[in-house]
């Protein structure tokens, strides 16, 4: 079994504090620039490429992060993981949301039972029951089709799965595999589910009730404000609702739902895309065989997570680096940059995955640590972003790394030319503009206008964002983050610090405080 050990007690720590820093602004300049632009640049599944040209790394730093990926064993506690390790330690758990795409190693068995096995269960029931909703065999009770899906959930049950289907959403139109319009409820703010509600025809409309305890508090408020829009309407909610849930929840095998489709503790709510909680609405919207190519995209990327060579395993290169960014060079943040307007919601979900998993002040074995982990994450499209907050990015105090991610051709394949360009080349033209302005920065007699560059970015690339390319870009961020948490021997699979504000939330609405929770619920009309 791999050895688990803090950041700090490394060696290879030590060579990396060590180690003479890159200047970009004379690493990424003139044809030395082209040559690592061209050679720092490493496959992925699905014809996507990570190319790491503009971080700051250099061949001495890569062979002290490979030392440290050797000594801190990280794809060996990789191997734990597939294998069915208890690696959610604080929860004592196996974790296993990647046996929903595949069988990487071992068969794994909880439960007396084979969970790869019962993963491809739920997923051929979800696209059984997809497949006669959409041939209408499973209808209204006026014998009609129903035309929207509505997701409703919170945390990892609305922010991945709303991020993949606004990915997929103008991909389906053109290639014909769009059945179902998707809407999302999360908030337990009631203008959410309104808003939502007044944009629907109820009758025509198939809700899915998210939970994996049954019990979640905003979820059972939002399904109640549902169900009383149901009844207000004439119809009976039982034949307007299916659950995702686990089989021991009081929802599982209730007569309030047409159907339920089974999740289990083993999967995080933020790692849930590919299990039931993504499955049900994806193959609802598009269909399971999207669902199916989805999954297929993911599978192929976390078999190159397998690799001890960092420089052939993008997700395992592409951590290191970021803990060298955090940790050495103490940059507090990375910002997500998809130059995709489909992937809008896409830094949203790596928000939640990366700050709920390796947002920890404490070890594996509960023990305070000494140094940083995970940093805050925050991004928006491309250019969106440029009129916003690049300003910060350019020429403010804190350095924050960049991940870009851009692809050749648009989904729609729809442009427009425009002095002597379309759109999409724009597009692609901003994104290259912006990792060289990043790295060089511009000298200026007028200090307003100078730019100090050194500013460290990575993009990944693609032909177009299908669902295969879209399963193998969830798929690298979700190990990146899972091989931080291991070089940091934290416990990136539990979220204990989501709990108190609902246990203090529960004091309030049963009139339980005192001091400032008294005053400030009363300010706030409770």
């Amino acid at each position: 079994m791999a050895e688990w050990k803090n950041f700090d007690c490394l060696a290879a720590t030590k060579e990396l504090e060590a180690a003479a820093k890159v200047d970009l602004t004379t690493a990424m300049a003139g044809e030395a620039g082209a040559t690592r632009a061209k050679t720092y640049c490493v496959p992925m599944a699905e014809g996507l490429a990570f190319n790491y040209a503009s971080r700051p790394v250099d061949d001495a730093i890569m062979a002290s992060l490979q030392k440290f990926a050797d000594e801190a064993e990280l794809t060996d506690k990789f191997a734990e993981l597939y294998n069915g390790a208890v690696v959610n330690t604080g929860e004592k758990r196996l974790v296993l949301h990647q046996l929903t795409r595949g069988q990487l190693g071992n068969t794994v068995t909880a439960d007396g039972v084979d969970k790869r096995a019962f993963y491809v269960e739920q997923q051929t029931r979800i696209a059984d029951f997809a497949k006669k909703v959409h041939s209408g065999e499973i209808a209204n009770a006026n014998g009609e089709k129903f035309t929207t899906v509505v997701q409703i959930g919170i945390g990892g049950s609305d922010l991945g799965p709303r991020a993949m289907y606004l990915a997929l959403e103008n991909w389906a139109k053109k290639n014909n595999a769009f059945k179902m319009e998707a809407k999302f409820i999360s908030n337990v703010d009631p203008d959410d589910a309104a808003g939502v509600l007044n944009s629907i025809d109820v009758a025509h409309s198939l809700f899915i009730l998210v939970s994996k305890s049954g019990t979640t508090l905003e979820t059972l408020t939002n399904e109640s404000f549902v169900k009383d829009a149901l009844k207000n309407a004439g119809l009976d909610a039982s034949k307007h609702m299916i659950a995702v849930t686990s089989e021991t929840s009081p929802i599982a095998h209730s007569s309030d739902y047409l159907d339920a489709f089974f999740m289990d503790d083993y999967i995080g709510g933020r790692f849930s895309s590919c299990s039931a909680v993504g499955g049900a609405v994806l193959s609802l919207a598009f269909g399971p065989e999207v669902f199916a190519a989805f999954l297929d995209g993911a599978a192929a990327e976390d078999k190159t997570a397998l690799n001890k060579d960092i420089t052939k395993n993008p997700a395992l290169l592409d951590a290191l680096i970021g803990v060298y960014e955090r940790n050495i060079l103490g940059y507090p943040a990375t910002a997500v940059l998809p130059y995709s307007q489909a992937l809008s919601r896409f830094p949203a979900h790596l928000q939640q995955l990366d700050m709920e998993s390796n947002g920890k002040s404490v070890n594996r074995f509960g023990e305070p640590i000494s140094y940083v982990t995970g940093p805050i994450i925050f991004g928006e499209p491309g250019t969106n972003g440029q009129h916003s907050f690049y300003q910060l990015l350019h020429q403010g105090t804190d350095i924050v790394p960049l991940q870009f991610i851009g692809f050749k051709n648009n989904q729609a394949e729809m442009d427009v030319d425009i002095q002597g360009s379309t759109s999409q080349q724009k597009l692609c033209a901003n994104v290259a503009a912006q990792i060289v302005a990043f790295a060089l920065g511009k000298k200026d007699d007028n200090n307003n206008k100078a730019f100090a560059g050194n500013r460290p970015s990575s993009i990944i690339v693609g032909d177009k964002l299908t669902p295969a390319t879209l399963g193998a870009l969830l798929s690298h961020f979700e190990n990146k983050v899972m091989f931080q948490g291991f070089a940091w021997n934290i416990n990136s699979f539990d979220q204990e610090g989501v709990q108190l504000g609902k246990v203090l939330a529960k004091k309030v609405l049963a009139k339980e405080t005192d001091g400032a929770l008294t005053v400030y619920a009363q300010m706030l009309g409770i």
